[in-house]
């Protein structure tokens, strides 16, 4: 049952709201162990809840990789759990890579971001759309080409047969652009396939190993590849699904390389070296000379393309976006079998990574959950009180709330408990709050910090709570209550 909804729209209140002055104001700030805590309990629940096999994530704050770990099977036939070192493919990430490689030779001055295609690939024969001209690189990275958003080929679909870029650049010459370039935010695969083709020309090494010799190597990303490595299935490679049908059941699918669309969609990566990735981005950012030049990625992050309607944003290469009055940047990816996200703040310095081996669901939103539980407390930097924490142990687990929701999970946040629903995408989002008012009993902190209905934990022999009493409802603590 949701506390502060369900409870409150279907059973009467036993005690009316009263002010309540505590002789100590409260510790409302959370530390980090209690927001790691709810993190973890949230994101193992919610997947279950999503039917998601499995989950490997990562949370990174300046240079240090907060959080990590798994969620759930990287493979339901072997039962392999999901760990930090899983690898996924992870798609269209793999663009972030391409734009960085592009921006290197820009800076190395074999290339201008104002350059036509056809300057630096011979073979680019598509005739540009009767109202613009030919997609310059810059349009490339931004989405605005204009170009179609496949290689014409059905590689999205069983089996997975995706073109070898020499079957993609014959293809090429029977396409057509969609719309002039410069017009529209049209995001194109093929678009940053011939990105990959330009680092290739103009670099004179193939795709692969300038990007592995110029970018891999040097930011110490030992687990990322530029294509699927299938020697590590039954290893570390996860094993893909697909969306859930109608009677909820998702289909194992079969492994594929995504081949000449490689620079577009075809990497792997695991969440700890998507978190070196994001820790190497904010000490770029703070300075660090070497792969990239500080100002270079820094461009590469403001919004190079808006929308006429203001709603939609990318840089060169990474998606920029606002949630809440923050900016974000980083890229999202999704693949047979997988899904994707890297999440980046840059101002706060504040990476969050999620993999998922399984479609049909939001990776962005189970980051930005996670975003909402530890931004706070590492913002905080409140720290720790073994006496605190002692005495809100034995209530923090997940309880049964039947039929009303899955179950609640009650977790401590500062000297308070937190009372948060499940399932729910958006944990953060007013979850009740409860202040200690007797020996194991909790009021409800209301929005105008007087205290209203009452809950009491009944305690076991163990010291913990084995259920709590809300208007004269138990709710008992269920078998995996942490």
């Amino acid at each position: 049952m949701r506390i502060v909804s369900l409870a409150s729209l279907l059973v009467p209140l036993l005690i009316a709201p009263v002010a309540f002055a505590a002789e100590e104001p409260p510790k409302k700030a959370p530390t980090i162990p209690q927001a790691l805590e709810i993190a973890r309990m949230w994101i193992d629940a919610q997947r279950a809840y999503d039917e998601v096999p499995g989950m490997s994530y990562a949370v990174v704050h300046g240079q240090k990789v907060v959080w990590s770990g798994g969620s759930g099977v990287a493979d339901r036939q072997t039962k392999q759990p999901a760990t930090a070192d899983t690898i996924y493919s992870i798609c269209s990430v793999s663009k972030l890579f391409t734009s960085l490689g592009v921006m290197q030779l820009r800076d190395a001055g074999k290339l201008a971001l104002d350059d036509p295609l056809s300057k630096h690939l011979s073979w680019f024969r598509m005739r540009p759309h009767e109202e613009g001209r030919e997609p310059t690189i810059r349009s490339v990275l931004t989405h605005s080409s204009g170009l179609p958003r496949e290689s014409d080929y059905p590689y999205w679909t069983d089996p997975f047969d995706f073109p070898t870029r020499e079957k993609v650049i014959e293809r090429l010459q029977a396409q057509e652009p969609l719309y002039p370039s410069e017009r529209f935010l049209q995001y194109s695969n093929l678009g940053i396939t011939l990105a990959g083709e330009i680092i290739s020309a103009v670099s004179g090494v193939p795709y692969d190993e300038y990007v592995r010799r110029n970018i891999l190597a040097p930011v110490g990303l030992t687990s990322t590849f530029t294509e699927i490595p299938l020697a590590e299935r039954g290893k570390r490679l996860a094993a893909g699904y697909s969306a859930k049908r109608r009677d909820g059941s998702r289909a194992a699918l079969p492994p594929f390389q995504v081949r000449g669309i490689a620079p577009a969609a075809g990497f792997a990566s695991t969440a700890n070296d998507l978190a070196r990735f994001a820790a190497w981005n904010f000490r770029v950012l703070q300075g660090e000379q070497g792969v990239i030049d500080p100002r270079t990625l820094r461009e590469m992050q403001r919004a190079h393309w808006v929308e006429p309607d203001l709603d939609s944003f990318w840089g060169l290469g990474y998606s920029v976006w606002k949630d809440d009055g923050k900016v974000f940047v980083g890229h999202g990816g999704a693949c047979p079998g997988f899904r994707t996200s890297l999440t980046l703040d840059t101002a706060r310095r504040i990476g969050v990574v999620v993999l998922a081996n399984a479609n049909g669901i939001q990776p962005a939103r189970y980051a930005k959950a996670l975003y909402d539980i530890i931004a706070p407390a590492l913002e905080s930097g409140a720290q720790p009180d073994a006496g605190t924490a002692a005495s809100l142990a034995p209530y923090v687990g997940s309880y049964d709330s039947f039929p009303w929701s899955g179950e609640t999970i009650v977790a401590a946040w500062g000297d308070e408990l937190l009372f948060i629903g499940l399932p729910t995408m958006d944990p953060m989002k007013e979850p009740a709050k409860f202040r200690r008012t007797g020996e194991h009993r909790f009021r409800r902190v209301r929005k105008d910090g007087s205290l209203g209905e009452t809950v009491v934990f009944d305690i076991g022999p163990d010291g913990r709570a084995i259920r709590y009493w809300q208007h004269s409802n138990p709710y008992p603590r269920m078998a995996n209550g942490n």
